[in-house]
């Protein structure tokens, strides 16, 4: 293996060392896939992504993208977070729009203000499910969902099965039943658990939400951009805020896990389509090489 020079960045960070943790390596199109998930565990964050090569094609970067539990098409903090480092060090003129080419599609990044924005290809709203069948799932009763709104599998490209919850106390207090949760994800798929209130640690945000992900080899997840964009998408078809749009509304997660972090979702229902843009962050805290 020849070297690879790799950098780590923390996504919808406000400062160092909060935010998501990803691992992003250079030049990887000589490695397998092996060696790609090999190099994924050894980084062990929620994801690895690789560029593929510095020179783009068909207008955008080709990048995979790594879970320790393997490869998985569309993640949101390794795409926001790998776009960032593509401006700063490889993209010629610092472009205020990059391209990544993910297994799931084409997905444009763009930047304004120090806020890093991922258009995200249009949900798909799938199964609804029995709040009285779920909720065992995830350690709570079915009175601490909110009964306004469904508990929904939503994908914008990895999927998510969205649990709205009446209190931050309930948010806080959610447990993965293994025994239960194990089936329930061979039935639907591999899919991420997203819990969320309105209720709030801070006043200026809007939602408090957490990540879990055993299936992909996570327990919870700091900062989720795919998560929080089928959220977005749940928020705008909903109108969980009262509105078919939303702008700029403020994601508290992190919390649980020592790792503060702040995304911003913004969403609107055509009709035909929601469409989907989340935002956040994006700080440098190391680079290397791999040997």
């Amino acid at each position: 293996m020849k070297n690879h020079p790799f950098y780590i960045a923390d996504v919808f960070a406000e400062k160092k060392y909060a935010g998501n943790q990803l691992g992003i390596i250079r030049h990887a199109r000589d490695l397998s896939s092996e060696e790609m998930l090999d190099i994924a565990r050894e980084m062990n964050y929620s994801e690895t992504t690789f560029i593929l090569s510095d020179t783009p094609e068909n207008e955008g970067y080709g990048v995979r993208i790594f879970t320790p539990g393997g490869e998985v098409p569309f993640a949101g903090h390794p795409t926001l977070g790998t776009a960032a480092l593509i401006r700063k060090e490889i993209a010629p003129g610092n472009p205020d729009r990059i391209i990544l080419n993910l297994k799931v599609g084409a997905i444009p990044v763009t930047v304004k203000d120090d806020v890093y924005w991922m258009k995200q290809v249009a949900p798909e709203f799938g199964e609804v499910f029995s709040a009285e069948k779920v909720a065992p799932i995830i350690g709570v009763e079915a009175s601490e969902i909110d009964p306004a709104f469904p508990v929904q599998w939503v994908s914008t490209g990895l999927p998510t099965v969205i649990f709205p919850l009446k209190s931050l106390e309930s948010v806080r207090k959610v447990r993965i039943n293994k025994d239960l949760y194990n089936p329930f994800i061979e039935r639907t798929g591999k899919a991420l658990i997203l819990v969320f209130s309105r209720e709030t640690l801070y006043p200026e945000n809007q939602i408090h939400d957490r990540v879990l992900v055993p299936c992909y080899g996570i327990e919870e997840d700091p900062a989720t951009g795919s998560g929080n964009g089928c959220l977005a998408g749940y928020l705008a078809k909903h109108r969980v805020l009262g509105s078919s749009r939303i702008e700029n509304i403020r994601v508290e997660q992190g919390y649980q896990v020592n790792r503060p972090s702040l995304l911003l979702l913004t969403a609107m229902d055509t009709g035909k389509e929601v469409e989907v843009n989340v935002g956040g962050k994006v700080v440098f805290t190391a680079q290397g090489k791999l040997f």
